[in-house]
């Protein structure tokens, strides 16, 4: 195995470790209270709780922009869907028009697409234990700070005045639905001003 591979096998494995400790409530505080001393000079600076989950979601947007950015071939990824459209068309006419030597030939075809397709899913599945290695912390750091901050609320359009802790839509707190929005957007606009691909 080489070290490229292993890197991500050993990336994954804490962003399991990271993902498990949001149950346990010792873990979870540890991280938290540890993401503190990086994060919490935000709050100390008088920054809105609603302004730093802002900052946070443009930090995570922009870090997974720039993961996905290096570890996915775009180029490839949309040559291999340009390659599998047209041989579905092929694949599709051959069938329609009864030419059973044509459709064999393409079923052999067949099996080298799927496997182009294969390590497309597998090449952009790869950055998501490195975009969970910065983005579980951060969530972390928001529940551990969350209970510390009385009356700090969030207003939406058309839902009106929350509290953070609060449920905004159906069972979704206002500060992860604000977060949402926030990493959606901003992710957007990054991803079109760093021209980087997608699917």
């Amino acid at each position: 195995m080489n070290l490229k591979d292993s890197g991500g096998l050993i990336a994954l494995g804490l962003a399991f470790i990271l993902l498990l400790s949001y149950s346990i409530p010792v873990m979870r505080n540890g991280i938290g209270s540890v993401m503190d001393l990086l994060l919490g000079p935000l709050l100390a600076a008088g920054m809105p709780f609603y302004i730093v989950i802002l900052v946070l979601a443009a930090f995570t947007g922009l870090s997974t922009s720039l993961i996905q950015k290096y570890t996915i071939d775009y180029e490839k990824m949309q040559e291999v869907q340009g390659r599998a459209k047209e041989f579905q068309r092929e694949y599709r006419e051959a069938q329609l028009s009864g030419d059973e030597k044509r459709t064999k030939k393409l079923e052999a075809k067949r099996d080298r697409m799927m496997k182009d397709q294969l390590e497309m899913s597998r090449q952009q599945f790869k950055p998501m234990a490195y975009i969970m290695l910065i983005s579980i912390p951060i969530f972390l750091w928001l529940l551990f700070r969350l209970p510390t901050l009385t009356g700090a609320t969030i207003t939406f359009p058309f839902i009106g005045e929350k509290a953070l802790a609060q449920a905004a839509f159906w069972v979704i707190p206002a500060w992860i639905l604000w977060y949402l929005i926030s990493s959606l957007a901003l992710s957007q606009v990054i991803r079109k001003s760093m021209n980087i691909g997608g699917i």
